[in-house]
């Protein structure tokens, strides 16, 4: 199982989308709102430390192989007037999380984030954040690309995001890939449901807003297969029948709620809703004391999962130490050679052999002379034979049954 370092946790959409992967475990998740935590620790057995992370000890983070967080957009957003690093609530929050993988150095470094952080201040913040991943060791190891959730999660949704993956080893670099655009077969009448009655509180009624709010509704809304914007002054319908992009200030003020017209009237989109346009399930759990207020902040600072799962996947997949159990099966007998890519980085040669040891029977590991036997023979999880006599160049390990197999590296 890969450990997980979750930070700027929220309710744990990106949590969501590595768990999903039934490949890893959350070790640590931290997360300062406290009403965020309550529904985070409603779905999910890990404890959130709900410090502040600048007061978090690097040592207090217990070991781990990925880092996950999308650490706070308002700093760059629209929404937020884009301060970015001069913001003096939110802006420096990015080099916490440098502090922190700095030291540690973890396999995987995830983050996530409004696509406006792209071109922020002329393209410098990005800059800066792509030259402190290479400066803690992940240079020529980085790739990023904004990505709609309507494009590559199969989620009604337009929401762009750049999504950021760092990679410690080359070799896991070469083998990652963004996720392809795949086509969007779900639809508003999948994630919505027009057709039961929901709280009368969500509904728009003549003469429960000041002004004609209620009038100018009626008029606008006159298509009930797609999703509307009730923004401030007038009201806005999506052309593709995809839900406007989500934000945390929904439902402060009346703006920017995402409304639909159903048989029993014109409503906004539940709590709940939200959390479904983002691609949560439906047994995602949401807390029955907090305001809705809240819940829409929750709903509309959080990540569109299924999305977060593709990439997570793929992750996953390009670790090159991450051995395919069904392929082994049909080996009797594993050789394991030391040579290149190992090379003098016996810490993952180590790590392949003990994996490999879990599927078949290690005959032998061969090293390179360069490898000291006595100095690893007691980190591997069984005793194997070693030996510096047979090197075998340009290949990572050999497969024998009825006969040898070589596979090139």
């Amino acid at each position: 199982m890969y450990k997980i370092c979750s930070l700027f946790a929220g309710v744990g959409g990106i949590d969501l989308g590595f768990l999903e992967t039934k490949e890893c475990d959350v070790v640590y998740a931290n997360e300062f709102d406290k009403y965020a935590v309550e529904t985070y620790e409603k779905n999910f057995k890990t404890k959130v430390d709900c410090r502040d992370i600048h007061n978090v000890k690097i040592e207090e983070v217990p070991n781990f192989d990925i880092m996950i967080g999308g650490f706070p957009c308002t700093s760059f957003s629209v929404a937020g007037y884009r301060k970015g690093f001069e913001d003096d609530r939110t802006g420096d929050l990015f080099f916490e999380m440098e502090r922190i993988f700095k030291v540690r150095k973890p396999r995987v470094i995830f983050l996530e984030n409004v696509k406006n952080l792209v071109g922020h201040n002329n393209g410098k913040t990005f800059r800066t954040i792509i030259e402190k991943l290479e400066e803690a060791g992940y240079k020529d190891k980085i790739r990023y690309q904004v990505m709609n959730a309507c494009e590559y999660g199969d989620i009604p949704q337009n929401r762009e995001r750049i999504y950021i993956v760092a990679f410690k080893n080359k070799e896991d670099y070469d083998k990652f890939q963004m996720p392809l655009p795949i086509p969007l077969d779900n639809n508003i009448y999948k994630v919505f449901n027009f057709e039961t009655k929901v709280d009368e509180k969500y509904y728009y009624t003549p003469g429960k807003y000041k002004g004609n709010i209620y009038e100018l509704l009626k008029e606008s809304m006159d298509d009930d297969s797609t999703v509307y914007q009730w923004r401030r002054k007038y009201v806005r319908k999506n052309q593709n029948n995809l839900v406007p992009t989500l934000t945390a200030n929904m439902g402060e003020g009346g703006h920017n709620v995402p409304l639909i017209k159903t048989k029993y009237g014109i409503r906004k989109l539940t709590p709940i809703e939200c959390f479904y346009a983002q691609g949560f399930p439906k047994d995602f759990k949401l807390p029955t004391d907090i305001s809705d207020a809240r819940l829409y902040k929750q709903a509309g600072n959080s990540v569109v999962v299924p999305l977060i799962n593709r990439i997570a996947e793929n992750i996953i997949k390009a670790d090159w130490l991450k051995l395919d159990k069904t392929e082994f099966n049909q080996y009797k007998n594993i050789l394991v050679c030391g040579n290149p890519p190992f090379g003098e980085q016996s810490k993952l040669a180590i790590d392949f052999f003990n994996e490999s040891a879990k599927f078949a029977n290690v005959i032998a590991f061969i090293l390179p002379l360069s490898f000291k036997k006595d100095s690893i023979q007691n980190r591997l999880s069984l005793n194997f034979s070693l030996t510096n006599e047979l090197i075998l160049p340009n290949c990572s390990f050999y497969l024998r049954n009825q006969e040898e197999i070589k596979v090139p590296c």
